[in-house]
């Protein structure tokens, strides 16, 4: 596949071809976009017949189209079965890539559908990166209106948790900012609290965005949602932030996936401000997407106000976030769950 191919490396794929066809084709794949080699106009008609069937690692299975456009989520399916969904939003200001780092996920996370999936396996640099050229293709013929016409922004949001795949995803930073010249700045690694991958992330050369999944503010309440905190517990992931913090410069965003009866107190609140002013950090919160495995619910209306007003009096920089996907199985895991279920109807008992 030619994003499985390092982009240094091209050349070796076409054999006997002058050493500025790798350099079209390099352009092609990480600059210019196509979601066919028949596109590639100054590439010669054998050249482009030969790599049609290698231009993209996997094959979409299901593309849905959501808040009047402005949502797209697509599910992937690699020629092995692994799964890959990506979701693109468009704002006014900016287009954003949700992408996956991993087919499943082996965090476990209770209210994540991915999680209850479990861990299928890595995904590759090129897959990675391929989700962000696939969506540069798309949006060259069918552009979200009022949102920039190419991703601006690449947030490791998705299936998977971005740093138990380290080497791959660092590659895929690599090419995003040194080769199709994306902002660092503009591209976002989440995690649940993986610290020596937060650690790793902070020595690299890139100012990218870090956003650590919190949800809970307390080990005893975190251990039972996520459970990589028993073995990276808070007091070790809050050292993490504050380095990331001071190598970078650039403070660390904090996610909050508000729960009804769950992490919605006043308790919660009041140790989630203590914490994110502690590091200037910035909190996310965002009422949680539901899951059809979970039995986790999204606050109420009365109970996120109170909890927003309570980090506002507590001095904590805050943010409610517009959910986005409810009507497209908008949440990590939920268009292959949706996927899985057809499958099962389709296939009878």
């Amino acid at each position: 596949m030619l994003y499985d191919t390092p982009p240094e490396e091209l050349d070796a794929l076409l054999e006997d071809a002058p050493r500025y066809r790798a350099d079209q084709l390099r352009q092609w794949l990480y600059k210019d976009f196509v979601l066919e080699t028949s596109e590639m106009t100054n590439l010669p008609t054998a050249v482009r017949a030969e790599l049609a069937s290698r231009l993209w690692p996997f094959q979409v299975e299901i593309e849905q189209v959501g808040d009047r456009g402005r949502t797209r989520k697509w599910l992937f399916r690699s020629p092995d079965g692994a799964s890959i969904e990506t979701v693109l939003m468009g704002y006014d200001d900016r287009t954003t890539l949700c992408v996956s780092s991993q087919a499943g996920c082996a965090m476990g996370c209770t209210f994540c559908a991915t999680g209850q999936f479990g861990f299928e396996r890595h995904l590759t640099a090129g897959e990675i990166v391929a989700q962000v050229a696939y969506a540069n293709a798309h949006l060259r013929s069918q552009p979200i209106p009022g949102s920039p016409r190419r991703v601006t922004n690449v947030v490791f949001m998705g299936m998977g948790e971005p740093l138990a795949n380290y080497p791959r995803v660092e590659e895929s930073l690599r090419r995003m900012i040194e080769v199709m010249n994306m902002s660092a700045r503009g591209v976002t690694v989440s995690t649940v609290g993986a610290v020596p991958g937060m650690r790793r992330l902070a020595a690299t050369p890139w100012q990218v965005g870090l956003a650590v999944s919190l949800h809970a503010a307390d080990d005893e309440l975190r251990s039972s949602l996520v459970p990589l905190n028993d073995r990276y517990p808070l007091a070790e992931v809050i050292d993490a932030c504050r380095e990331y913090f001071e190598r970078k410069g650039r403070r660390v965003t904090i996610e909050w996936a508000l729960m009804r009866g769950t992490n919605d107190t006043a308790d919660q609140a009041a140790k989630l401000a203590a914490i994110a002013v502690s590091l200037g950090a910035h909190v996310n919160v965002i009422n949680l997407n539901p899951t059809p495995l979970t039995k986790e619910r999204p606050a109420g209306r009365a109970s996120l106000d109170a909890f927003m007003g309570r980090l506002e009096a507590e001095g904590a920089n805050a943010t409610l976030r517009a959910t986005r996907g409810q009507d497209i199985d908008g949440a990590c895991g939920q268009l292959r769950s949706r996927a899985s279920e057809r499958a099962v109807t389709i296939a009878g008992p």
